[in-house]
């Protein structure tokens, strides 16, 4: 084949397809296809949320984690055992007033262990603790909690001899 006659069938076959083309045109509207992707803001809010409810329950799952024991166990008595103060003497070395129930004691700590210095006087059964109910003005409680310290550190401190009654 010639040059000429491959050059009209390429015409041809152009205006062929053209008609066709403007043909397919004339017969369909070119109406706008209906998106079936959701709203972008619609998307946005819900990845928000859903990351929201995730590290909602990621903090929860850590707390509950960290406080398992005191969900568990609830309220219990007081503990029996207290260490009521602690002085430094040096490097390593201390001086402890521990309760246990109602005796006390004085500890001495060093590098080379615990030693039991004396046995102090026995100590009041623990107050009730104050409840918000109290009648008592703030200033007044206050003043009361203030002369039950005083008092207890004069006598640890030796200045003063417990009331027995």
């Amino acid at each position: 084949m010639n040059a000429a006659a491959r050059h009209r069938n390429i015409i041809v076959l152009s205006a062929f397809f053209c008609r066709t083309g403007m043909a397919l045109a004339e017969n369909t509207s070119l109406a706008p296809v209906p998106s079936i992707l959701p709203d972008v803001g619609f998307s946005f809010l819900r990845v928000l949320g859903a990351l929201a409810i995730v590290l909602g329950l990621f903090l929860s799952g850590v707390w509950l984690f960290r406080n398992w024991q005191r969900l568990v166990v609830g309220n219990q008595s007081s503990p029996r055992l207290n260490v009521l103060e602690t002085r430094p003497l040096g490097n390593r070395h201390g001086l402890y007033v521990v309760r246990y129930e109602q005796q006390r004691m004085l500890l001495a700590s060093s590098p080379t262990g615990v030693a039991l210095i004396s046995h102090l006087p026995d100590c009041e059964p623990p107050a009730a603790p104050l409840t918000v109910s109290d009648n008592a003005p703030f200033a007044q409680t206050l003043q009361r909690v203030l002369v039950r310290t005083a008092s207890l550190e004069r006598i640890v401190n030796g200045q003063e001899q417990p009331v027995t009654q």
